[in-house]
């Protein structure tokens, strides 16, 4: 692997990055420490500081999202949710899937409904439409599809919602080959007041309600 290479890789892989220049500054302020101490110490606090803080950040990461999720991506129709008192009804479609029609920042996308997976999953293309970043000290995850694994970049969903729910700073991955297909995994799943199935029909029960707009019917 030539330098080049080797920096792009570092480039992707952020708390790497931070770990490999903070050993680095540890080893330098041990090899200090007869020329300067009180400079060998600062260079060593830093260094073990940086330690410290990627490791914080990838232990906080993980109980965050976990670092896998399985899914697969039928391309079928979907019918149509409605709105019931405090319920989003969402019928099973003839795939024998549930799929959900809903707005990310705005932009009006579909979604397979997922309990098996363990995050919320969107296409590249929507995550450009809908302004999405991935956040920098954030490591990729890899994903388990039908395909293989793949490595994904963990994007923050300002608002999602769907009927009368609102999901507010939700995490998912951008996952590469999923154009004009997301799926909604259980992180969104589990923030609902109770969601169950009944008769054929999806059912989520928010917390808080949210007015319907007409878009998202």
């Amino acid at each position: 692997m030539d330098l080049a290479t080797f920096s792009q890789y570092l480039l992707n892989q952020p708390l790497l990055a931070l770990a490999l220049v903070s050993m680095i500054a540890v080893l330098i302020g041990s090899m200090l420490r007869h020329l300067s101490p009180l400079l060998a110490g600062t260079v060593r606090g830093l260094g073990n500081l940086g330690l410290f803080a990627a490791l914080l950040l990838t232990i906080m990461q993980v109980m965050r999202i976990g670092q896998g999720a399985d899914f697969s991506l039928p391309q079928l129709g979907m019918p149509v949710q409605e709105v019931s008192g405090r319920e989003t009804r969402v019928p099973l479609a003839r795939d024998g899937h549930f799929w959900i029609s809903a707005r990310v920042n705005g932009v009006q996308q579909r979604f397979l409904v997922d309990t098996g997976a363990t995050l919320t999953a969107i296409s590249p293309e929507l995550a450009e439409s809908a302004g999405l970043e991935p956040q920098p000290l954030r490591q990729p995850v890899l994903l388990r599809t039908a395909n293989g694994t793949v490595p994904a970049q963990v994007v923050t969903i300002g608002e999602l919602r769907l009927g009368n729910v609102v999901a507010r700073d939700l995490d998912a991955v951008v996952a590469p080959g999923m154009a004009g297909t997301s799926v909604l995994g259980m992180n969104f799943l589990s923030r609902l007041a109770s969601w169950r199935v009944e008769l054929g029909t999806l059912i989520l029960v928010p917390h808080r309600p949210q007015p319907e707009r007409p878009a998202d019917s």
